[in-house]
């Protein structure tokens, strides 16, 4: 009896620390829940209420002012049973500023709560009842919504404890602007004056204005600062459209010294006084065009010849290099060990790119949009491959050596896992690249069954080792590979600057998805791994030469300590918000989508170029600003005649979301070009003048 008196209050306590987070509603990109300060009410209780968005890396949703593009997030709830009411308005947090392209977002990433008060009347317990809607965006935006119930007993006292999620509150509750305590003051020619003591150089190192609502004043542009002794002036730009005799209503953040923020809400008084995915090729298939019989032969022989030209592209070259100080030493060796070489590279390449291909289908069976190169997305495998590659270098200069059947196998090409690693590294790099032919193999290949999409990707593979295959199968190229000799200690070394150029290239990726903070990062861990490889080969020749067991192992210790402070590094880095890039274009001569009026003009042989977008969707607007809404590509379709069709998804469109749908997508942007008479061509999510000129030019 007392076991089970026992496990019931065990129950009855998970229960409770359950009760104040409702059912998830979940998607690829986030998971959503309801949430609350305590576990049960008393009567007539206060009670805080909010929306949980647990967001997945790359994705933000949006403040109250979401800036020059997004949408604002909404939560209804209302409560019945004992105890009933009415959720007040969101009390919002303050957001992170994202400038984009010459456009500005207040947003929020990694995990917020937006909470409500709510304020019951009666006794007993209650059942709240939620909907909310809000958007997700990172080189898509997706518009989300979700309905959450969550049931609360009656508390045993008459004032309840704070429940299992209360930290969420007070979390919240730090980051939402308080009353300023300082007379606020905005000039007609956009000066911002806060004026009051406290207010000085020594407390306020940096500060900005966030706008309660858009349309005010340019929220990228700078805003000076200057702050003397009891006084803080922010310049702010009003946009032509602003009413500069209201009350200017926003957030003033100040940030000491210490980096501490402190967000401000002020109603300033009006005086008197004068910022790619690998894109899709824009031959590429729809995804719904999926090839049948002998069209996957010529897929197949598509992607062994996209995968033989990738020899040629620049990202390869370096581990070709490398391969080729392997081809030196196998010059004075028997066939069957160019063989085996040949074959342990081959099930490198071929291996490498069935795992690629694995994951790239199961990523779009699960309906994401993963395109090729994809991996290259991630900034930790930039610094990663940048990081590695530079260590191979510094291993080909003889900084330290790394014993057969290791690292330096990658180096050396000696071993059968050496080969073979080779051929992995070689895939890895040359993922960036994408060579002629490729574009009809991966959209095939993503866009029909997995086995024959493995078999695409494992074609593009044999194309890449093909020509080791050659050299290592035909005896009378091998024969007149040079035999080895003292040349090869001087090549070894030439090829480490092939790698080092290559860290170079993906210094600058890194600086294209993180900004210049992430680059100093990356380059103080180069700094750092090439400390850890020179004492590591200091410990290696001081073994050889005098056989002291304690330095190497303190070279070792030393050694082993810099990766892991790299690695450390590397993964504060990445929890930083990322630095964005980003977006317009004039509406005149562009009809409204629909599926009627798409039939019409294919019907009358007109050619029609159809735009998915969203108010709210800056990867949309960025597209529109650079490659749509510019004189040569306005001209091109003046000159083709072609009918601008826009599918505005700002508000839900069940049209539109069943056109996506139709289309192998669930978000936008998403451009289609249908040539008169033919079927239709789908466009990058990332556009040039150059991709749609071609498109629209054949």
């Amino acid at each position: 009896m007392s076991a089970l008196l026992l496990a019931g209050v065990l129950g009855l306590g998970s229960v409770s620390a359950r009760a104040a987070e409702s059912a998830p509603v979940a998607s690829a990109n986030d998971t959503a829940t309801l949430v609350t300060d305590r576990d049960a009410v008393g009567p007539d209780q206060h009670l805080r209420v909010g929306l949980r968005l647990q967001l997945k890396p790359g994705w933000h949703t949006y403040w109250i002012n979401p800036g020059d593009a997004g949408d604002t997030p909404t939560l209804d709830v209302t409560a019945d049973g004992g105890a009933t009411g009415k959720g007040g308005p969101i009390r919002w947090p303050v957001p992170v500023r994202i400038s984009e392209g010459g456009l500005m977002s207040y947003a929020y990433i990694n995990e917020v709560t937006l909470p409500e008060d709510l304020v019951l009347k009666g006794a007993g317990g209650t059942t709240l009842h939620a909907h909310a809607e809000w958007l997700v965006c990172a080189q898509v935006c997706i518009p989300e919504s979700g309905d959450f119930t969550l049931t609360l007993p009656a508390s045993a006292t008459e004032v309840p404890e704070g429940g299992a999620q209360a930290d969420l509150f007070r979390k919240a509750e730090a980051a939402t602007p308080v009353a300023s305590p300082f007379a606020a003051s905005v000039s007609g020619d956009g000066v911002l004056t806060l004026s009051g003591k406290g207010l000085s150089a020594a407390s306020v190192s940096q500060a900005w204005f966030l706008p309660q609502d858009g349309g005010v004043i340019d929220q990228v542009a700078e805003q000076p600062l200057h702050v003397s002794d009891g006084q803080l002036t922010l310049g702010l730009k009003f946009l032509k459209s602003a009413h500069r005799d209201k009350p200017l209503l926003g957030v003033v953040v100040l940030k000491d010294a210490a980096g501490q923020e402190s967000p401000l809400q002020i109603e300033a008084r009006p005086v008197g006084g004068a910022s790619a995915a690998a894109p899709v090729q824009a031959n590429a298939a729809p995804a719904s065009d999926v090839p049948t019989g002998a069209g996957w032969l010529r897929v197949l022989l598509f992607a062994f010849v996209g995968g033989l030209i990738l020899n040629l592209m620049p990202c390869v070259f370096p581990v070709l290099a490398m391969k080729a100080l392997s081809l030196a030493k196998m010059g004075g060796a028997g066939r069957g060990a160019q063989l085996q070489s040949a074959l342990f590279y081959t099930l490198g390449v071929t291996g490498a790119f069935a795992a690629l291909g694995i994951v790239m289908i199961g990523l779009r069976l699960a309906g994401s949009a993963a395109g090729w190169g994809f991996q290259f997305q991630s900034p930790g495998f930039v610094v990663g491959v940048c990081w590695l590659l530079f260590l191979m270098g510094l291993n080909l200069l003889g900084v330290f050596e790394v014993s057969a059947g290791r690292l330096g196998q990658v180096q050396t090409g000696s071993g059968r896992s050496g080969d073979m690693m080779t051929g992995l590294l070689a895939v890895i790099v040359a993922t960036p690249c994408t060579a002629p032919f490729m574009g009809v193999a991966i959209a095939g290949a993503l866009g029909g069954p997995p086995v024959m999409g493995v078999l695409v990707f494992l074609s593009m593979g044999l194309g890449l080792a093909f020509p080791y295959i050659l050299v290592a199968g035909v005896p009378g190229v091998a024969s007149r590979m040079p035999k080895p000799g003292a040349w090869m200690g001087i090549l070894k070394q030439v090829l480490a600057f092939p790698l080092f150029a290559t860290c170079v290239w993906l210094l600058w990726v890194a600086a294209i998805q993180r900004g210049v903070t992430f680059v100093a990062l990356t380059a103080g861990g180069v700094v750092l791994l090439g400390f850890a490889g020179w004492i590591y080969g200091v410990g290696q020749r001081r073994s050889m030469l005098e056989g002291g067991r304690r330095t190497v192992a303190f070279c070792r210790i030393v050694a082993v300590l810099c990766v892991v402070v790299c690695g450390g590094a590397l993964a504060q880095g990445l929890r930083a918000a990322p630095v964005p890039v980003v977006v317009g274009a004039s509406d005149s001569g562009i009809e409204p989508f629909s599926e009627a009026r798409l039939a019409e003009l294919r019907a009358q042989g007109k050619p029609v170029f159809i735009d998915m977008t969203a108010s709210w969707c800056i990867t949309c607007m960025v597209n529109e600003r650079v490659a749509l809404d510019v004189p040569s590509v306005q001209q091109a379709f003046r000159d083709h005649k072609i009918v601008f069709l826009k599918g505005d998804w700002t508000n839900r469109n069940a049209a539109i979301g069943a056109f996506l749908k139709a289309h192998g997508r669930d978000g936008v942007p998403f451009y289609i070009y249908y040539a008169p008479h033919q079927d239709g061509v789908v466009l990058p999510q990332i556009l040039t003048p150059g991709i749609v000129l071609s498109t629209i030019g054949k």
